[in-house]
């Protein structure tokens, strides 16, 4: 039997305000969305005027955190590969891709080199058949330019996207900041946000000889932003994404040592940081994800340059990004191309999108539902956010995963 979730203001493809309507679904897939004057027979379930948006698909988690999806609204997680094991075999993907279900999917991002060491290339093509909807350099940087020339070559034959990390591990070495007045106050060791730059520099140039689509999963400076917007001209198979804390945050936010603003790349300047919501604005960046990483105490509590990279992001990614829209930079249907369409897109799973035929994977929200990031009190593995003590707004009522509730 159907079910008609009625009453709701449908985040729609193509719109950039939600249309009051009905979203109809058969079994695990949406079979239609009106406007609630065809007539229509099935289980209903009133939203009362809740916001009705497609499932959130975070593309690039670092550990799978199932009460802290289900708290931001997350139905899909690309998990990347920098895990223990690497995923870089078949058995292995396999086996993450049946994580989480039936309530959370994973999709595991193959290993573009065997553990992760960026000297020799995984066996990528037996990953795709056991499950792989990416591939990526996890944390790493691809030194080797021979390399990942074969890799993007191997990946174009494949038809699979490359996520990469965008820093030229000669310029960054040891660094843990951004070269300025607050690292060299606090005696940080840094490295020019150039190295970002550089490294996107020449993966665009790779990307010219193979036609490969590449990822670049964080771009956080402005140099790294023109240099994508330019690829995007030439009608290059590039795309970019970006996660809320270089939205919102700057360098100066490491003041004091707050290692729970030890981020990788690291925060950079607030002209950079200006240019990053630019970007958004004008469309060059494509996604924004969490990043989600937690780290426990063992890793966090030290010295900052010894503390461990990383944010856990899952559950305030979506109300942060909501300042985006309160601010004017975006609409709130432009949101959800970023949180949801573009990254399902980005993996080819048929979700992301309100639209017949696809699943069923959606989300009730309150925008307007006051809450304050509290690191004592997240659903996530471990709480070392850098927005401890932030008052935000926006909360996940409700979420489907194939037409069920979770």
């Amino acid at each position: 039997m159907n079910k008609i979730f009625t009453n709701a203001r449908l985040m729609l493809p193509g719109e950039e305000q939600p249309q009051l309507g009905r979203l109809i679904i058969d079994g695990d897939r949406i079979a239609s969305t009106d406007d609630g004057t065809d007539k229509q027979t099935g289980e209903e379930i009133d939203c009362k005027g809740r916001l009705l948006a497609p499932g959130i698909v975070d593309l690039g988690v670092f550990a799978i955190d199932k009460p802290a999806f289900h708290y931001g609204g997350i139905t899909r997680a690309a998990l990347m590969p920098d895990q223990f094991p690497v995923l870089d075999l078949p058995a292995i993907i396999k086996h993450n891709a049946v994580e989480g279900k039936p309530d959370l999917w994973s999709h595991p991002i193959a290993a573009a080199t065997k553990g992760l060491a960026g000297t020799q290339l995984a066996e990528i093509g037996l990953m795709k058949r056991s499950g792989a909807k990416a591939v990526a350099t996890g944390r790493q940087w691809i030194a080797d330019s021979g390399l990942m020339l074969k890799l993007m070559q191997y990946c174009r034959s494949l038809d699979l996207p490359l996520i990469v990390h965008s820093e030229d591990a000669g310029l960054t070495g040891g660094a843990v900041a951004t070269n300025s007045e607050t690292a060299t106050r606090l005696g940080l060791s840094s490295a020019t946000a150039a190295a970002e730059a550089i490294s996107i520099a020449r993966d665009i140039a790779l990307v010219r000889e193979t036609g490969a689509h590449v990822h670049f999963r964080q771009v956080t400076t402005e140099d790294g932003l023109n240099l994508i917007r330019a690829a995007k001209a030439e009608n290059l198979p590039v795309t970019c994404g970006i996660t809320p804390a270089h939205l919102l945050l700057s360098d100066i936010a490491i003041n004091d040592f707050r290692t729970f603003t030890r981020l990788s790349p690291p925060l950079r300047s607030d002209e950079n940081r200006l240019a990053c919501i630019a970007a958004v604005k004008d469309g060059t960046i494509d996604v924004i994800a969490s990043g989600h990483d937690p780290r426990g105490a063992a890793d966090k509590r030290l010295p900052y340059a010894e503390a461990a990279p990383g944010m856990a992001g899952a559950e305030t990614l979506l109300a942060l990004s909501l300042t985006l829209v309160r601010d004017g930079t975006i609409s709130i249907g432009r949101l959800f191309e970023l949180l949801s369409t573009n990254p399902a897109k980005i993996l080819a799973v048929d979700a992301g999108i309100l639209q017949p035929g696809y699943q069923a994977d959606f989300i009730l929200i309150d925008e307007d539902s006051p809450w304050q990031v509290d690191t004592r009190k997240m659903a996530a593995a471990a709480g070392n956010t850098p927005f401890d003590g932030l008052p935000v707004q926006g909360r996940v009522t409700a979420i489907y995963k194939g037409g069920r509730a979770y």
